[in-house]
């Protein structure tokens, strides 16, 4: 049995981006959290963001090489950032922004 790579990447403790570096397919694809408004707009527009497993709006498979600039997947690892940290307790958010 082979054991599959996830990178992880945290804020404040919570993932805000699992990344599978050597994905079987070759396609590399991160996992973010996204507003659920957003997540239907986006995965409307480009064939590259995808729901998950789960078909949940709060989280999107984002292939990284497609249709999907390079500037919005930026824009999407700082969203699904904020959106982590938008959840956490008043006093944690305060202390992120503190950091």
């Amino acid at each position: 049995m082979q054991t599959r790579k996830i990178l992880t990447y945290k804020v404040m403790g919570k993932v805000f981006v699992y990344l599978e570096p050597e994905p079987e397919d070759g396609a590399v694809r991160a996992y973010m959290k996204c507003d659920s408004d957003r997540s239907v707009e986006l995965r409307e527009q480009f064939a590259g963001i995808n729901p998950d497993e789960f078909k949940t709006l709060m989280w999107n498979w984002i292939t990284l090489e497609s249709d999907v600039p390079d500037a919005l997947i930026e824009e999407l690892v700082g969203h699904s950032a904020d959106e982590v940290v938008r959840k956490l307790p008043k006093y944690k958010q305060e202390e992120y922004r503190n950091l």
